[in-house]
């Protein structure tokens, strides 16, 4: 089947203006793609004739590059899809148009996917791109790209996800509690255009968690008193050091002593618990506690996620589709 896809917009601005955002793509300050909202595109170097690079599940590599006017990735073999995208730059009156083509052949199941799934998905992202051209060149758009139910779909289940992993091994976090006796960790990966403040993390994490997650809360503040174990409030919660990298929160009481260790690195963001038993009954509480903390951690680190990567970078541009 013949996949002849083209997305296009006039934009206001100087064709060597809208160039130079080309030349961008797929690196570190990728003004186009539309990350943190979708898995960035990347390269493995700038741009140039047999560079590889890929987004999602696609593979490519550069077959043809002219320096702010158009590059072209040529499909990796086996993906159900084999022919080239890529985008040019062309003048248009006193200003240019930016135009996205894909020229390829569906084979397999790729023959029945494009057109229900994997079509809406990329006209989706295309237009985000375009929406974000406009953006960098302070041009627009007037009406920011609306996703179709499918590509909303396929972007919530691209959504970050939080994974076990070793603790964060600074100094910091190391000290943050003397004489621990039950640490663990888990991880998200951190995409372009997400904050880099963990202060700012600490509170997407711990302020507003899953309804789940803050029913339990609820929950525990109810039963704890019961039982002779102080209820600890949402202060628990609130940041009480923090560094450039690392937001630290957490509460000393009675049973047994926490911290929440928030640490920003260069492509993740780890968050570390540390947990120090007074005595019996912190012992009894966390014995209890220990088996749901790993999916509270995991939904509440994975929610925040979710959350900042829909907040679009400052920088942030998008590229034109049609049809």
């Amino acid at each position: 089947m013949r996949v002849h896809n083209v997305h296009e917009r006039i934009l206001e601005a100087p064709p060597a203006a809208v160039g130079a955002l080309l030349d961008g793509v797929g690196g570190p300050h990728d003004a186009l793609w539309p990350s943190p909202e979708w898995a960035p595109m990347w390269l493995e170097g700038p741009p140039a004739v047999g560079v590889a690079g890929g987004h999602g599940p696609l593979r490519y590599r550069i077959t043809d590059y002219v320096a702010g006017r158009r590059i072209v990735f040529t499909l990796d073999s086996g993906q159900g899809l084999s022919g080239w995208h890529g985008f040019e730059v062309a003048p248009r009156g006193p200003g240019a148009v930016l135009r996205h083509t894909v020229e390829a052949r569906a084979y397999g199941r790729m023959r029945a996917v494009w057109p229900c799934v994997v079509r809406p998905v990329h006209d989706g992202i295309v237009e985000q791109i375009l929406d974000r051209a406009e953006i960098s060149l302070g041009t627009g758009p007037a009406q920011p790209t609306r996703l179709s139910a499918i590509a909303r779909l396929a972007r919530w289940r691209a959504r970050p996800r939080a994974r076990a992993t070793a603790p964060s091994a600074s100094e910091w976090t190391a000290d943050a509690l003397p004489g621990v006796d039950f640490v663990d960790a888990y991880a998200v990966g951190l995409r372009p255009g997400m904050p880099a403040d963990p202060a700012i993390w600490a509170a997407a994490i711990f302020d507003d968690p899953p309804r789940w997650v803050l029913a339990l809360l609820v929950a525990r503040e109810a039963v704890v008193g019961l039982v002779g174990i102080e209820r600890a409030g949402r202060s628990a919660f609130a940041v009480r050091a923090r560094t450039d990298t690392e937001a630290q929160v957490g509460v000393d009481a009675g049973h047994l002593d926490f911290r929440a260790v928030v640490s920003v690195e260069p492509a993740r963001v780890v968050v570390t618990t540390l947990v120090r038993r007074r005595n019996g009954r912190g012992r009894a509480y966390f014995g209890l506690v220990r088996r749901i903390h790993p999916a509270v951690v995991r939904a509440m680190l994975a929610r925040a996620a979710t959350r900042l990567s829909r907040v679009p970078a400052p920088a942030a541009t998008a590229i034109s589709c049609g049809n």
